[in-house]
């Protein structure tokens, strides 16, 4: 198998903060703490997308606010869009003034790139290592849609490329999430040509950003050496 040469390089990170507006701290003053779990935020995505950013010279879409109060990974007709903690006054305004046009922006990029070449899209996120009692074995997910052939031959030689640089590293593919459930790649698919476009999610444990400094700098490092070596993700080029 060749591996994909992609031009071009789209990086968004969506849960990038746990940030509460000044307008919305009433919201949290009951339970506060909530922020800082995952259903606030993923902690590290966005030092991943800033990773990315430096390396291959491109500028990431970030998350402004937390998820709880509006989820950018989520389309506008979804149940989860919002959370208990949103007022329902705000929703719409939260919609047309925030969750829209940062979508549009997103897609307005990735249609402009993808005029011009072969566009890999990553959207940076984190998981829980445990859930519902349950330990999750693996280090880092990558997800995808296995019908289309460019974003599941791009997951497997990422995949191959990180455990080559990373032995032992437990590297899975559409766990564990899947990857054609509501989000942005799976809404970028519907507007863009497969044979341009492949959406990835890339997936961390949670216990990387609680990490020793260098430790956690060591496993970044590998993630963008993989991408540039087995993926031909180029540098600096928009």
């Amino acid at each position: 198998m060749t591996p994909p040469r992609f031009d071009a390089l789209l990086v968004t990170c969506e849960h990038a903060t746990n940030a509460v507006p000044a307008r919305f701290k009433r919201a949290f003053a009951r339970r506060p703490g909530v922020l800082k779990t995952h259903r606030g935020w993923d902690p590290g995505a966005a030092v991943l997308a800033r990773e990315l950013e430096h390396a291959f010279g491109v500028k990431a879409h970030y998350g402004r606010m937390t998820r709880l109060l509006i989820d950018l990974n989520r389309r506008e007709q979804s149940p989860t869009l919002c959370s208990e903690f949103t007022p329902h006054e705000a929703r719409t305004a939260l919609i047309e003034t925030y969750h829209r046009p940062w979508r549009e922006a997103v897609l307005a990029e990735a249609r402009e790139l993808c005029r011009k070449g072969l566009l890999l899209h990553v959207s940076c996120h984190s998981f829980v290592p445990a859930w519902l009692g349950v330990v999750r074995e693996v280090d880092i997910a990558l997800l995808y849609d296995p019908r289309r052939k460019l974003e599941r031959e791009t997951a497997l030689e990422w995949q191959h490329g990180l455990r080559q640089t990373r032995p032992g590293f437990r590297v899975r593919r559409n766990f564990p999430y899947r990857g054609v459930t509501d989000g942005v790649c799976t809404w970028l698919r519907k507007q863009l040509p497969a044979n341009r476009y492949a959406g990835l999610e890339i997936e961390m444990n949670h216990l990387f950003s609680a990490l020793p400094a260098r430790q956690w700098g060591d496993i970044r490092a590998a993630i963008v050496a993989a991408a540039r070596a087995n993926i031909g993700v180029p540098a600096g080029k928009r």
